[in-house]
């Protein structure tokens, strides 16, 4: 549930579970998660004889946009499980993804969003430079239906 205050929360203090029930361990650890919204889409419309010269905005199709997770490669191979399923056209693969902002004492959630069927989309990995010092990162990107926010 989402707890207002007058302060803004900080970014940096988050959970996600990829549908697995799972926030724990190296797994569940994103370093970034951006990306997370919606739009309603509308159409304009207007008849010949209406009297103002304007349009009228006519409540259409509610889209949501791509998610994108970054975390370091740590040798899990979930992800790639998951991605499998999806691409060999398993449609129990779909998952809801919920991330939930954390207050800075990690003692409650102060606000949630869940991605309603949601399904990787796209998993890059790297770059890998021989002489850069960065850590190895994975990059995964969700496309899903719907979002809710508590």
């Amino acid at each position: 549930m989402a707890t207002l205050r007058e302060r803004p929360y900080v970014q940096f203090n988050f959970l996600v579970d990829l549908g697995t029930g799972n926030t724990n361990g190296p797994e569940a650890g994103f370093q970034e998660v951006s990306g997370i919204g919606m739009e309603v889409t509308v159409s304009e419309y207007r008849a010949g004889n209406h009297k103002e010269n304007s349009v009228m905005k006519i409540t259409g199709l509610n889209k949501a946009t791509d998610v994108t997770l970054k975390r370091g490669v740590i040798g899990s191979l979930n992800l790639y499980q998951w991605l499998n399923d999806i691409r060999n056209g398993d449609q129990k693969a779909f998952r809801t993804v919920t991330i939930q902002l954390q207050n800075e004492d990690h003692t409650a959630v102060v606000s949630t969003w869940k991605l309603l069927r949601a399904r990787i989309i796209k998993n890059v990995n790297g770059p890998f430079n021989a002489k850069g010092t960065d850590v190895a990162m994975e990059e995964l990107t969700l496309a899903y239906e719907r979002l809710e926010m508590e």
